[in-house]
Formats: C-alpha cells, sequence, structure tokens
C-alpha cells in the first residue's frame, strides 16, 4: 500500500511513468496497472492537492484485496463462519492456541500466518486485548523481594579439573532496585535456604513479602489461589516473620525487577572473569553488589544509584533479623522399611514399629535429625554422616529379647534364683562369653516354666554331676529328678577280692623261668596260676 501511494504522488506531482520506473525500479507495466483506475476516473497530473491519506482511501477503494492484504474471498469464506466463536476465545486465550484447535478438530485449513491476518483486521479489538499490558503499582519500602535463579556459565574448578554450570541466586527489592547476587553450583534446597540467610544478612533485615519462581525448593504444588509451599522454605519464612507468594508459573511479569537484572549480572559480575573456587567467587559477588551494582545509575531512580535509595528509604522499613540465627534444615520424605529403619542421606535412623510401610517427613540439621508423622514428632536422633543409628526400644520387645539380654543382664538375674545358678551362669560366660551367651539366656528362660526353686535345685544337680550345661539343666527338670537323691557310690553289693590289689594282678606277672617260680616261696606253679587267671 504504501508503495503504490508513493506511486500515484509522484505521478501526481507531474513525473512521467517512464521516469516513475526508472526512479522506483518498478516494471512500466505494474505502474501503468496501478495508475489505470485513476486515470480512468478522468484525474490528471497537476489537480488539487491531496495528501497521503486522501489517496490511500482512493487505492483501497480501487484495490481492495490489497486493503485486505491478499486475503482471497475463498478465504474469508472459510473463516468468516467462526467469528463469534473466535471472538469469544480471544477474551482468555491467544491466537494460535485458537487456530491450533479449530485446525485440530477439522474446523480450518488455513496457515497461522492468515489466521493471524483475519484476526487483526477483523477484530482489531479483542487481538490487542492479550497484548495490554496492567503497571504495577509502586512497591512501598521493605514491603517485597523478588527472587531467582539464572544461568551465569561454564566453571572449569582450578582444584578438581571438573567442569560445573554455575547459577546466580538473585534477590532484587523493587523499590530500591537493591540486590543480592550468590552464586551457587547447585540449586537444591540447602542452597536456596542458605542464599536466603545471607540474602537478609546483606540487607541488614527482612522484607516482609518473598516472591520467588516456582522452583521444587520454593513450591512444591504451584496454585494460583492456594500453593503449597516447600515444609523447608515455609520453616524459614515463618522463622523471619515473611510471607511467601509465589509468582504464577510462566509469568516472568509477575517478577519484573529480578528478570531485567539477569543479563546485566552476568556481563557485568560473571563475564571474562576468573575464579579459584565457589567460595572465592562469592565473596567476590558479594563485593560486586554492594560496589558496583549498588552504585550503578538506575533510570527508573531518576538518575540515583540503589544503595543510596536503600540506605535512605527501604533499609529502616525491612524487619529486623532475629537475635539467633537461623538453623539450616532440609527436609524430606521417607518410607519406614520392616527393619524399622528410613534412609535419610547416606544413613539409616530407626523409628517405631508401628509406623512400618508408613510415609514420614524427616527434619534434617547439622547435630539431629527429626521424624515426623502426620505432624506429630514420633523419633529424634543425633545425626550422622553415614552408618546406622538404632534405637533397640523401636523393635516390639519379643523381637529384641535375644539383644537386650546381654552378658551383663545374665550376671545380674542370676543371683535372684540362688548361688548354684549364679555359679553355672558365670562358669558359662567366664570365657568366649557371646559364644555362649545363648546358653546361658536358654537357663535362666527356665525361670519362666519351672520357678526359681526347681531351677536352682537343677543347678545343683548339674554341678554335682559334674555337667552345668543347658542341657543338663533342662533334662533334669523336665524328668522331674532335680530333689532325687544323689547315688551311693561303691561296688553296689558285688563280692569283696579278699587278696587285695598285690594278689589281684600278681598272676598276671610274667615268670621269668620255671625253676625261678618253682624255687620261690609262696608262689604257685604254673598250672596253678592259669587256673587262678581263668
Amino acid at each position: 500500500m504504501v508503495d503504490i501511494v508513493e506511486i500515484y504522488v509522484h505521478w501526481y506531482a507531474g513525473r512521467s511513468k517512464n521516469q516513475l520506473a526508472a526512479s522506483l525500479g518498478v516494471d512500466r507495466k505494474t505502474i501503468r496497472k496501478y495508475l489505470a483506475p485513476a486515470e480512468a476516473s478522468g484525474m490528471a497530473p497537476g489537480g488539487p492537492p491531496m495528501s497521503e491519506a486522501d489517496w490511500g482511501k482512493l487505492i483501497k477503494s480501487w484495490f481492495p484485496e490489497l486493503a485486505r492484504r491478499r486475503l482471497n474471498q475463498v478465504t474469508w469464506a472459510e473463516i468468516e463462519p467462526h467469528r463469534d466463536l473466535v471472538k469469544g476465545l480471544l477474551e482468555t486465550t491467544t491466537v494460535t492456541t485458537i487456530h491450533q484447535r479449530l485446525r485440530d478438530e477439522g474446523k480450518l485449513a488455513v496457515s497461522l500466518s492468515t489466521f493471524r491476518r483475519w484476526v487483526t483486521e477483523n477484530l482489531p479489538d479483542e487481538s490487542a486485548r492479550s497484548k495490554v499490558t496492567v503497571l504495577r503499582d509502586d512497591v512501598e519500602p521493605g514491603s517485597e523481594a523478588q527472587i531467582d535463579y539464572g544461568f551465569l556459565g561454564q566453571w572449569i574448578n582450578p582444584s578438581t579439573g571438573k567442569r560445573h554450570r554455575i547459577w546466580a541466586f538473585v534477590m532484587v527489592l523493587p523499590c530500591s532496585r537493591h540486590m543480592f547476587v550468590r552464586p551457587v553450583v547447585h540449586m537444591d534446597q540447602h542452597a536456596w535456604t542458605q542464599a536466603h540467610v545471607e540474602a537478609f544478612r546483606f540487607f541488614g533485615g527482612v522484607p516482609r513479602r518473598l516472591v520467588p519462581d516456582n522452583l521444587r525448593t520454593a513450591v512444591d504444588r504451584p496454585d494460583l489461589y492456594d500453593p503449597k509451599i516447600n515444609k523447608s522454605y515455609a520453616e524459614l519464612a515463618t522463622y523471619y516473620g515473611a510471607l511467601v507468594d509465589p509468582a504464577r508459573a510462566a509469568k516472568p511479569k509477575d517478577k519484573p525487577r529480578v528478570e531485567r537484572p539477569m543479563p546485566y549480572v552476568r556481563d557485568s559480575f560473571w563475564s571474562g572473569r576468573e575464579f579459584t573456587s565457589v567460595e572465592q567467587m562469592q565473596a567476590e559477588a558479594l563485593t560486586w553488589s554492594a560496589g558496583t551494582a549498588g552504585r550503578r545509575q538506575c533510570r527508573p531512580l531518576g538518575g540515583a544509584s540503589p544503595l543510596s535509595v536503600f540506605e535512605a528509604v527501604e533499609a529502616k522499613a525491612l524487619l529486623p533479623l532475629p537475635d539467633k540465627p537461623f538453623v539450616l534444615a532440609r527436609w524430606s520424605t521417607a518410607a519406614v522399611g520392616p527393619d524399622i529403619h528410613i534412609k535419610v542421606g547416606r544413613t539409616l535412623y530407626s523409628v517405631p514399629w508401628k509406623l512400618i510401610g508408613r510415609k514420614v517427613d524427616v527434619r534434617s540439621t547439622a547435630t539431629m535429625v527429626q521424624v515426623f508423622h502426620e505432624g506429630e514428632l514420633v523419633k529424634t536422633h543425633a545425626a550422622l554422616d553415614q552408618g546406622k543409628r538404632t534405637d533397640r526400644g523401636d523393635y516390639p520387645p519379643e523381637k529384641i529379647a535375644f539383644q537386650m539380654k546381654t552378658p551383663i543382664w545374665c550376671r545380674s538375674q542370676s543371683p535372684e534364683v540362688g548361688d548354684a545358678c549364679r555359679e553355672v551362669i558365670d562358669q558359662l560366660l567366664e570365657v568366649n562369653a557371646l559364644y555362649r551367651l545363648r546358653a546361658a539366656q536358654g537357663i535362666l528362660g527356665l525361670r519362666k516354666k519351672y520357678g526359681d526353686q526347681r531351677l536352682e535345685a537343677a543347678c545343683t544337680k548339674a554341678i554335682a554331676v559334674g555337667d552345668p550345661s543347658y542341657r543338663t539343666i533342662k533334662g533334669i527338670l523336665i524328668a522331674g529328678t532335680e530333689t532325687d537323691p544323689e547315688p551311693e557310690t561303691g561296688d553296689a553289693g558285688a563280692a569283696a577280692f579278699l587278696h587285695g590289689p598285690e594278689g589281684l594282678f600278681a598272676a598276671s606277672i610274667p615268670s621269668q623261668t620255671s625253676g625261678e617260680l618253682e624255687g620261690t616261696p609262696g608262689h604257685a606253679d604254673a598250672d596253678d596260676t592259669e587256673e587262678a587267671a581263668r
């Protein structure tokens, strides 16, 4: 349209068609084509003055297809039946989404660019509705902080040679534009919470409202009206007295003060600099935030620096810091296994056995691990880096009986039965106590069935027969012979051998010679000896 208007302006000023074609770079046939309607209507160069707007109106009437940007009548007819539907959807839905829905439902086959041109030409008010930006009210000093993560770049650790992705935690106070920057390697819960603590220390106070993005370290479940805040983040906000009000998902305009400075942080602080460690990086960022970023001229502030406005207006409006430092804690969810332990990091911790199969919430600090079930504290342990921490009281009594009856316990229980029982237990545990612990436990376990008196009598009898073992004592109690008298020792009524030991074994002594035997008084001859042996 602009090019055709230019042709008419030059022609009406008296330039020939050949001159127009040469100066505008347009073919003479094209010049004649567009000038034909004017010449047919009797117009000629040098007539009454005409403005570009006047020529535009005439050209739209002469060439309607140009006024509609070459949208032919077939396309008009295809889109027109959906006018009311498109008009209604434009109040809440984008043009791209409306086109996609009509195309997927088989109601429309035109391209997206054609559909956009039709909406712009026919529904200008509705198409512009979604582009309207509502200016936010001025933020009161100390009332708000906008928070986000931004990617800085790759960094190679000189000490390890490993490559890391570095992110910048940025908190901006919208009133003064004063910002805090902290580079981090991991965007986990601990880094998020610690960055807030450092930011509040940097500002010397706490803003009343925190506006973070919808990342998982801040928000467990995004929702416009009732977002579920992460337990760790909620604990921090409660401790400092701040309100967490997350921005809407995919709505960067909800926190524009922290979105816009991200390129500035990346270029001014990060680009072209080298760092020896993450700690050094964070220290440099702190200096940069207070110096370079804090003293820059800010156009929205009328050329004043964020630091000067912060010191003059906003610092005194922040909430004061608590007297005691905030204890950094990690919150996690764990399932209680059949062994009554939960896994927290690289460590196993026991919980009461009645919670087997349940989900519990775990709060971990540098010194303590607390376990909650349905909001109620059910267990507390001293923190460990790795390994296992078990409280035997968490087991059912019958399941932990063996572990609870230690050698010390056995020695303390045996005197209650009697001296004989104490002696038996002491003998069993005298050497290799752990190996023979089960036998000692078994003997003391007989008290429940047979009583102390019978057990003491059985131990006495076992000692007397020289076999104070669990098997012997139990056999005595089963047979009920613990009170029977001891059998008498001797020949049991057998005939005595009257010759005595010397006479008994004399017959078995071999003779040297028959002559010696015959000449030796008191000895029998060979036949008598054999008879005696028989």
